[in-house]
C-alpha cells in the first residue's frame, strides 16, 4: 500500500462532496459554533502535550482555530505561535502578551522553529500531507504532536446526507492512515488514543441550517433538512444541541528526526 497515494486518493474524493471545508468562507461563518461546541468540552490532548510543557517552552498551533489549544496552553509556556488562515476563527482568539497570530495556511506561513510543534484535527482537507508534515517535523526542535479522528465525522450534516442518500458521502482521512503514513516517511510515533463525546451547539436552528446546508451539498432540501433538524437538535438551555456520540481519536507524536 503506497499510503501516500491512498491519502490523496480520500481527500480527492471528499472534494467531490459538494459544501466541503475546501469553501474558503466555511471556517469563518462557522467560527462562532466551533467554539461554542469545543469550550465545554475536556481536551484530553492537553493532557498528553502535558509532560512535555514547561514555563520556558516555546510552541507553534498549526491551524490554532479558535485558539482552544493555544490559550490555555499560553498560560503556562514561554511564547505561543498561532497559525490560522480563518479570519472567523482568528477572531475567536483571545488576545495574549506571550502569543503571536498568523494569518497563514500553514504551508505558506513563515514561522521560526519551536521547541513544540501541535497539529490539532487540521489535515483532513490536506491534499499533500508529506510536505504538510515535514514542515511541522523541521519547526519542532524536541517534539510534534498531531491529532486526527479515527471515528467518522460527527455532525449533524452527515447523518442527514445519510438520511437522505442512504450514505454519508466520502469520508474523511483517519488516524490509522495518518499512522501507516507516517510509518512510510520513517516516523515511529508514540500513540495516545483519546475517547470522548462530541456535542455541537448552535445558537438557534437557523445557524444550524447554514451549518449543514453547507456540508450536505446539492442534495440539501431546505424543507427537509430542517425538519430532520427539528428531531436531531435537543434544547440545551438557549443553545440546541446535537450529540454527536462518542469519537475516538488519535495522537501522534515524536522527536524530530536528526537532519543534517
Amino acid at each position: 500500500m503506497d499510503w501516500e497515494a491512498n491519502w490523496k486518493q480520500v481527500v480527492h474524493e471528499r472534494a467531490t462532496l459538494a459544501g466541503t471545508h475546501a469553501d474558503p468562507g466555511y471556517w469563518d461563518r462557522r467560527a462562532p459554533t466551533f467554539a461554542r461546541s469545543t469550550k465545554a468540552r475536556v481536551d484530553q490532548f492537553l493532557a498528553v502535550i502535558d509532560p512535555y510543557v514547561s514555563p520556558r517552552t516555546t510552541l507553534i498551533d498549526a491551524g490554532a482555530g479558535t485558539g482552544r489549544h493555544a490559550v490555555p496552553l499560553s498560560e503556562r509556556l514561554e511564547w505561543v505561535t498561532a497559525v490560522e488562515p480563518s479570519e472567523g476563527m482568528r477572531a475567536q482568539i483571545s488576545a495574549r502578551d506571550n502569543m503571536t497570530i498568523i494569518a497563514s495556511t500553514w504551508e505558506d506561513a513563515e514561522v521560526a522553529p519551536a521547541d513544540l510543534v501541535i497539529c490539532s484535527h487540521v489535515l483532513y482537507g490536506v491534499d499533500e500531507p508529506v510536505p504538510f508534515i515535514t514542515k511541522l517535523e523541521l519547526s519542532a526542535r524536541e517534539r510534534v504532536f498531531i491529532a486526527l479522528r479515527e471515528s467518522d465525522l460527527p455532525h449533524p450534516s452527515a447523518a442527514i446526507r445519510k438520511r437522505l442518500l442512504g450514505e454519508a458521502g466520502p469520508r474523511l482521512p483517519r488516524f490509522s492512515e495518518l499512522f501507516m503514513l507516517l510509518i512510510q516517511m520513517g516516523i515511529a510515533p508514540d500513540v495516545a488514543f483519546l475517547r470522548y463525546r462530541s456535542v455541537t451547539r448552535y445558537a438557534d436552528l437557523d445557524e444550524a441550517l447554514t451549518d449543514s446546508r453547507t456540508l450536505v451539498g446539492d442534495a440539501w432540501d431546505d424543507l427537509t433538512g430542517r425538519a430532520m433538524l427539528e428531531q436531531m437538535l435537543t434544547p440545551d438551555g438557549e443553545e440546541l444541541v446535537f450529540d454527536g456520540g462518542m469519537v475516538v481519536a488519535g495522537v501522534a507524536h515524536w522527536q524530530p528526526q536528526t537532519r543534517t
